[in-house]
């Protein structure tokens, strides 16, 4: 008789534990999303904008300035927040720079059809500590963010989460699964670049010698030089360009050295941002060209205003870490006279003010590789053929699981799921909706069937990349 009453009671104990729990579910259901994500702990709204079949927010998030000793002060991360629906997965963003407060999808979030987290990078303004520890910029600090966001939105949005990120972003998606390896169900990462070791730069003079084609690699290297042997006139030009739009060049160290930083750039630029077709804008005839054509052709590839103090502010956090942990590359210039280079490719130290100090961490990228070789899971790297970013890249070991890397063909920083060859294609978009829990039956059984569940949406969907200076990712 007493086990019956215990049990009895036990029963009456658990139906009432889901009868709250049920209408707490349902209450928050009910409740809507912007009071739910300003429910959060440290959560702020700055704005939100509408758009048709969404509810877009642009949000504060209050993080640690050290994530290892949390109590020594915090700052505000801007986020953002494309909500769908709390019961479609949800796709965690980051260029790895600054975060859009423009409604925008990435190419996972369409294939799946889910919500989309963007994060802006620690460090790049607004989201910057005030007084800024530079020291507190690394890989493990930004993934960290990462984490925190995560673990204070997973219980508003409840379904599988993916990582993704193009170029910077893509070495940020991946640095976080390497970190917190079991918040992600899978990553995305595009173009994505792997300097393992930083003073071993051969792969990117290889791929400089054979990218497209002769008479179009011809035509650029014939540009360049011609713009170092037009140096003193072409300054003359710069000094004015400099002049009119008020610009510096205290942290690179002169004007002279900003004008071959930019015309050293003017080959890997084009590669970077064009295709092989768009080598007939290149002057044919370089030697026999005007001053105006070799500017107006390295301005629109390389652009002026890269190196003066007003060009490199945005991106200091970037040349902070590529001087401290993510490297940098070096390449030779064969076809140039070593007389007219005086400077070469020039390290990030000289893109960050003096007033930052710096110390580089060659174990940071080894780590990475090595966890990628021995350990990915659910993890799909995109490259481009033609992008110079590709030439060091992630690769794969024995150890990894249902990971896959991909290049597209004639693609270059923009390369996507979408231009993959057909078979690639569609394994991808499979193994990306599998990740996300959203795979039907049929998809399971026959990947050539993968298709993205939302329809293009010409202003949402974002096909190019976010396009930065060259020798940025």
């Amino acid at each position: 008789m007493r086990k019956a009453l215990r049990w009895l009671l036990a029963l009456v104990v658990l139906i009432g534990t889901l009868s709250t729990a049920g209408a707490a579910s349902a209450a928050a259901a009910d409740t809507d999303i912007k009071d739910r994500l300003l429910a959060i702990p440290g959560m702020s709204l700055i704005e939100e904008k509408p758009y048709p079949g969404y509810r877009f927010f642009v949000l504060n998030y209050t993080q640690p300035i050290d994530h290892r000793h949390p109590s020594k002060g915090t700052f505000q991360q801007r986020i953002t927040v494309l909500h769908k629906d709390v019961s479609r997965p949800t796709v965690f963003y980051t260029s790895g720079y600054n975060v859009s407060t423009t409604p925008g999808r990435r190419e996972p979030t369409q294939i799946v059809d889910g919500n989309q987290v963007s994060m802006e990078y620690r460090f790049f303004t607004p989201s910057r500590p005030a007084p800024a520890d530079w020291s507190k910029l690394d890989i493990w600090q930004a993934a960290s963010d990462q984490h925190r966001i995560h673990e204070a939105l997973k219980p508003v949005y409840g379904q599988r989460w993916l990582a993704t990120g193009g170029s910077k972003g893509g070495m940020t998606a991946t640095y976080y699964e390497r970190f917190y390896p079991h918040d992600m169900d899978g990553v995305v990462a595009y173009v994505a670049p792997n300097d393992v070791v930083n003073d071993e730069d051969s792969a990117y003079d290889r791929f400089f010698a054979s990218v497209g084609t002769k008479e179009c690699r011809d035509r650029l290297q014939a540009v360049q030089r011609e713009a170092l042997v037009r140096r003193e006139s072409l300054k003359r030009k710069y000094e004015q360009f400099a002049a009119t739009g008020g610009y510096t060049f205290t942290t690179i160290g002169g004007l002279d050295r900003a004008y071959e930083a930019v015309v050293l750039d003017y080959v890997w630029g084009f590669w970077q941002y064009s295709l092989l077709s768009d080598c007939t804008k290149v002057p044919a005839d370089a030697a026999h060209a005007t001053d105006q054509q070799i500017w107006d052709s390295v301005d629109t590839i390389s652009g002026f205003s890269a190196y003066t103090d007003q060009g490199l502010e945005t991106y200091t956090p970037y040349y902070y870490q590529a001087g401290t942990q993510l490297g940098a590359p070096t390449i030779d210039f064969p076809y140039i006279e070593k007389k007219l280079i005086r400077y070469g490719y020039q390290p990030p130290r000289n893109f960050v003010p003096r007033s930052i100090p710096m110390r580089f961490q060659p174990w940071a990228m080894r780590d990475v590789d090595t966890w990628v070789r021995h350990h990915a899971r659910h993890m799909l790297f995109v490259y481009g053929q033609n992008d110079p970013w590709g030439a060091e890249r992630f690769r794969l070991g024995t150890g990894a699981k249902d990971s896959y890397v991909f290049t597209a063909p004639g693609l270059n920083h923009g390369a996507n799921v979408a231009g993959l060859v057909a078979e690639e294609k569609t394994l991808s978009t499979a193994r990306i909706l599998d990740w996300a829990g959203v795979a039907s039956a049929t998809v399971r059984n026959d990947p050539s069937a993968a298709r993205p569940l939302a329809r293009y949406d010409a202003r949402l969907d974002r096909r190019d990349m976010e396009r930065e200076p060259a020798l940025r990712p």
